[in-house]
């Protein structure tokens, strides 16, 4: 079957030096696809260029801010070049600030809007021409659970994160015409390093709070893995989801599906 076949394919994953976008870009480039991503520091792009080269994946990496719309540009147009027209963005980079409401600053709220929301308007814009050209292509966002739900201390990130899945939806609408598909991925709590003090063993032995709140919430009973992202970015960058549009697929292992057990 070669509907899942990136062969040919141009792919840039936003922060994929490390964590989530990582997995992506590594399963894009064994998926047949030319990749590039990019990061903010020299330190991040060595280290990433090695990790790929250590799978047999050759990656262009770029130092770039992607709320910075010259720089993005200047990207795009370098990709263009060295490895052809993008086919497949997923507009990865993001942070959190986890901070309550009435102590955050404007500008840390800003912040996370900026890297969260604007920024995946300012490189879908930068790729768009090339996709309409081309008469295809393929724009995965990663959303999260928080653009469905609320929770304590991440205003700015469920704001930002519910609007990027109604951009999802608006791309979708605007450019289905030119046989561009624009979907997203809502990740459940994936295991990562940034998330590994939250699930380390307490001095009893028994669970990290919260590492127990999330376990329980899940009725796949664990955390996430990077790898489990891999197949669903695969599917939304090749043609086997070529009618699937402005849609949302969460891997969350189930918990926005489940009320929880009873006490």
């Amino acid at each position: 079957m070669t509907d899942f076949s990136l062969k040919g394919r141009v792919a840039l994953v936003t922060g994929g030096s490390y964590g989530i976008g990582f997995a992506i870009g590594k399963a894009l480039a064994e998926a047949g696809a030319r990749l590039a991503f990019n990061c903010r520091s020299q330190a991040h792009l060595e280290q990433a260029l090695r990790d790929y080269e250590a799978l047999g994946i050759e990656a262009q990496g770029y130092i770039c801010d992607v709320t910075d719309e010259d720089g993005v540009g200047k990207m795009v147009a370098d990709i263009g070049q060295k490895l052809g027209t993008i086919d497949i963005l997923v507009n990865n980079a993001g942070i959190i600030k986890r901070i309550p409401m009435h102590e955050m600053k404007v500008e840390e709220y800003q912040q996370v809007i900026d890297i969260d929301l604007v920024a995946p308007f300012i490189v879908s814009k930068a790729v768009l021409p090339g996709m309409m050209r081309l008469g295809h292509g393929k724009i995965i966002n990663i959303c999260s659970m928080m653009s469905e739900l609320g929770r304590e201390t991440v205003s700015a990130y469920a704001a930002a994160k519910g609007g990027l899945k109604m951009l999802t939806r608006n791309m979708a609408s605007e450019y289905g015409a030119y046989n561009i598909q624009c979907n997203a991925i809502g990740p459940g709590y994936i295991a990562t390093p940034q998330t590994a003090p939250l699930r380390e063993r307490q001095a009893d032995g028994s669970r990290h709070p919260f590492d127990a709140f999330i376990v329980a919430k899940t009725p796949a009973a664990r955390w996430g893995t990077t790898a489990d992202l891999e197949g669903p970015a695969v599917f939304l960058a090749s043609s086997a989801s070529d009618f699937v549009n402005g849609h949302v697929l969460y891997v969350d292992g189930g918990i926005l599906a489940y009320i929880g057990k009873q006490p």
